[in-house]
C-alpha cells in the first residue's frame, strides 16, 4: 500500500491536452485502454465504492456496491466513534478491499468526509480503516467534497454552455451547496446538517410533531441565511440534487404523483405533511421510500425544505452521479486542464505577494536534491510533488510578519481552504513549511499519520537544505550539487571555490549539521 492515496496522478482523456501535477518532471497516471479505477467514499450514512474501466477516453461502470454504515449515527459529543458502528464500517471497508485487491493502488483513491472530519482521534479510525480497506484513506474538507460532488455532477449531466448551475447534495453528516459553470465550482459551502445528522438532533427520541419540526426548520435555515444573499446574487439557471437523499425525495414525490422525479417547491410540503401523519420515525409510511432509508428520512426533508426557502428554489431535478464520480473524474483528469491544486498554490502565491523567483531558484535545487535521495528515501513522485508546492509557499507566512514565518506559514498552510488538497497534504506541507528553519520542535509532524512520517521528515530535510543554499534571495547559480544518502545520513558535496566565495553560506552550512537532527537526519558537507 502507497503511503499516500492515489489521487495525485491525472491523465487526460483527450489527446494533447493532459492533466499532470503541473509541476517541474511530475508524474501523472498511466492509463491505458481496459485499465480500472476505483473511488471509495465514506460517507456519513452509507458508504460506496466505484469500479469503472477506461475505454477510448471514457469511464465506464463496471461495478458498484453500497452499504448503510450511518457512521454519523456512532458520533457522540465528544467526537468519540461508537466501538459496534466502528467494527460496522471495518467490516465494510473489508469487503471493499476484497473487491479492490487486484486494482493498483495508484489507480485507487479513498475519501472520508464529514463524520471522520470530526472524530477527536482520527486515526484511532483511520489506521485500521486503511488496514482492512488495504489502501491510503484521504480526509477532505467540506469545500473540497463540495467541488468533488460538483465535477461528478457536471460530469454525468454536462451543462449548457455559460449558464449556472446550483448542485444540492445531503449526506449524513454534511450539506454541499454548490454553484458552477461548466465543470469548474466557482462557489463552494459545505454545512454540517444531513440527513443523519439532522434525525438525530431535532428527533432524537424518535417522535415526530409539526411543532418540532417547525422549530428544527428555523434552526436549519438559519445555517443557509450564511451565503443565501451571496448566491441570489450570482444565481444560476438550473438546480440539481446529488446522493441518496435527494434521490430518495424524488422517488417519493413521483411515487406520489405530484411530479415526475423532480423536487418542486409546492411537491415537497405534500412530502412533509404525509411524512408528518406519522408520530414516530418507525411509523413513516411515505410511498417510494425504501425501509433502509425511513430512519434517516425526516433530516433529509427537513434540510431540504430549509434549502428550499432559504434559497427560493422552485424546482430541484435529481442527478445520476455525486461524490464518487467525480474522484473518478478529478482521478483521470477529467475535470480540466489543469491540476486544481496547481491553481490554488499559484493563487496563494499572488494572494500573499511570495517572491516568485526565490520560489523557483528553491524548488530547483529542492528538486535536484530529491533526484538524487528519492531512490534511497523511498520516496515516490507524490512525494515530489508535495515537495514542489512547499517550496512555493514557504515564504507565505511572511505576508503576516517576518518574525517566526515558518509558523505562520504553517498556520496558514494547514488551515487556508486549498482546492484539491486533503486534509493530511494539507498537514504534510505545513510541517514542511514549519520545519524548514530555525530548531525543529517536536511536535511538528504529531498530526500527520504514521505512514506519511518518514516522507514528511526527509522531504522536510530536503527543503531545509534548499532554502539554506538559496537565503541570500539573488539569482545566484548553483553549482553542482552531488548528495550522497546513507540511511538517514546526508553527505553533500560542493565547489570548494565556490563554497570559499560564500562565507555565511559555508557558516551555515556548519550550523546545520546539528540543526537538521531534529528530522532524524545526521548531516555534513565536503568540498572538492
Amino acid at each position: 500500500m502507497s503511503h499516500w492515496p492515489a489521487g495525485l496522478f491525472f491523465n487526460s482523456p483527450v489527446g494533447d491536452h493532459f492533466r499532470m501535477n503541473g509541476l517541474l518532471h511530475a508524474a501523472r497516471l498511466p492509463l491505458k485502454d481496459g485499465d480500472l479505477v476505483a473511488a471509495v467514499d465514506l460517507g456519513s450514512n452509507s458508504f460506496h465504492m466505484m469500479v469503472s474501466r477506461y475505454t477510448l477516453g471514457q469511464l465506464r461502470i463496471v461495478d458498484r456496491l453500497r452499504e448503510t454504515v450511518r457512521l454519523a449515527e456512532g458520533l457522540d459529543g465528544k467526537g468519540g466513534l461508537a466501538p459496534e458502528v466502528k467494527a460496522r464500517a471495518l467490516d465494510c471497508l473489508a469487503r471493499f478491499g476484497q473487491r479492490l485487491r487486484d486494482i493498483p493502488p495508484q489507480r485507487v483513491r479513498a475519501i472520508a468526509t464529514n463524520t471522520v472530519r470530526r472524530l477527536a482521534q482520527p486515526q484511532a479510525f483511520l489506521v485500521p480503516a486503511e488496514t482492512a480497506l488495504g489502501h491510503a484513506i484521504e480526509v477532505v474538507s467540506g469545500r473540497e467534497e463540495a467541488r468533488l460532488i460538483y465535477l461528478g455532477v457536471a460530469h454525468a449531466q454536462p451543462p449548457k454552455p455559460d449558464q449556472l448551475r446550483l448542485v444540492i447534495d445531503i449526506g449524513g453528516g454534511s450539506t454541499e451547496c454548490i454553484i458552477g459553470s461548466g465543470f469548474e465550482a466557482i462557489e463552494r459551502e459545505s454545512l454540517q446538517v444531513g440527513c443523519v445528522a439532522s434525525t438525530r438532533r431535532f428527533f432524537g427520541n424518535g417522535k415526530l410533531s409539526k411543532k418540532k419540526w417547525n422549530a428544527a426548520l428555523a434552526e436549519v435555515s438559519a445555517e443557509f441565511q450564511q451565503f443565501t444573499g451571496a448566491y441570489r446574487a450570482l444565481g444560476w439557471n438550473e438546480v440539481l440534487g446529488a446522493s441518496g437523499t435527494c434521490k430518495a425525495i424524488g422517488e417519493i414525490c413521483r411515487s406520489m404523483k405530484l411530479t415526475k422525479g423532480a423536487v418542486t417547491a409546492e411537491a415537497l410540503p405534500q412530502v412533509r405533511e404525509r411524512l408528518l401523519q406519522a408520530s414516530t420515525i418507525a411509523d413513516i409510511d411515505l410511498p417510494g421510500l425504501s425501509n433502509e432509508r425511513r430512519p434517516v428520512i425526516a433530516g433529509g426533508v427537513l434540510v431540504l425544505e430549509a434549502a428550499f426557502d432559504a434559497l427560493g428554489l422552485q424546482r430541484m431535478m435529481v442527478s445520476k452521479a455525486a461524490m464518487r464520480e467525480g474522484v473518478l473524474y478529478d482521478m483521470v483528469g477529467r475535470g480540466g486542464a489543469h491540476d486544481p491544486r496547481e491553481t490554488a498554490v499559484a493563487a496563494l502565491m499572488q494572494r500573499y505577494d511570495i517572491d516568485a523567483g526565490q520560489a523557483r531558484r528553491v524548488e530547483a535545487t529542492a528538486l535536484r536534491l530529491f533526484d538524487q535521495a528519492a531512490e534511497a528515501w523511498a520516496l515516490d513522485d507524490d512525494d515530489r510533488v508535495m515537495l514542489v508546492h512547499a517550496a512555493r509557499l514557504h515564504e507565505i507566512g511572511l505576508a503576516i510578519a517576518h518574525s517566526q514565518y515558518h509558523v505562520h506559514g504553517a498556520y496558514l498552510a494547514e488551515n487556508s481552504d486549498i482546492s484539491g488538497f486533503s486534509r493530511q497534504q494539507q498537514q504534510f506541507l505545513a510541517a514542511l513549511i514549519r520545519t524548514h528553519r530555525r530548531r525543529i520542535p517536536k511536535s511538528a509532524f504529531d498530526s500527520l499519520p504514521d505512514r506519511l512520517l518518514d516522507p514528511a521528515r526527509r522531504s522536510a530535510a530536503l527543503l531545509r537544505l534548499s532554502v539554506l543554499m538559496h537565503r541570500s534571495h539573488e539569482p545566484d547559480p548553483m553549482p553542482r550539487l552531488d548528495l550522497i544518502v546513507d540511511g538517514n545520513h546526508l553527505a553533500l558535496t560542493l565547489s570548494r571555490r565556490w563554497l570559499e566565495a560564500r562565507p555565511l553560506l559555508q557558516a551555515d552550512l556548519e550550523g546545520e549539521t546539528g540543526d537538521i537532527a531534529g528530522l532524524g537526519v545526521s548531516f555534513e558537507f565536503v568540498t572538492d
